[in-house]
């Protein structure tokens, strides 16, 4: 199923108000404590075990992800005109926003220690 382009757009601008809005409550969360403290080891790793932050890290980095590869995927669509290039950008800017996905993903298990017995 092929999105037209109006509809690629509205995915763009939902992704960037939906972004704002993740990344502010990201950046409140950080207000609790002060911003150094926030940085330790400890700190940093019992976020990772707090399962609504991890949520919130997920969905930055899935809108995020989406939001900017597709506004490359815009940028690289201007260069060219012809199908050949829409097809192969298209492919490739998802191929690139579904591999930052999952290594962003992979890493967020690891920091939580889901099934490795780091608890």
């Amino acid at each position: 199923m092929m999105l037209r382009e109006s509809q690629i757009m509205k995915i763009h601008y939902i992704t960037g108000i939906a972004a704002l809005f993740v990344v502010a409550v990201h950046i409140m969360m950080r207000l609790i404590m002060p911003y150094s403290l926030s940085l330790e080891y400890e700190n940093v790793i019992a976020n990772y075990h707090n399962v609504p932050y991890l949520v919130l890290l997920e969905s930055i980095l899935v809108l995020i992800a989406i939001h900017g590869f597709n506004g490359l995927r815009i940028i690289l669509l201007e260069l060219r005109q012809s199908k050949a290039w829409e097809d192969g950008i298209t492919i490739l800017t998802i191929a690139a926003m579904m591999a930052v996905v999952a290594y962003g993903t992979r890493t967020i298990i690891i920091a939580n220690g889901f099934g490795l017995g780091f608890e």
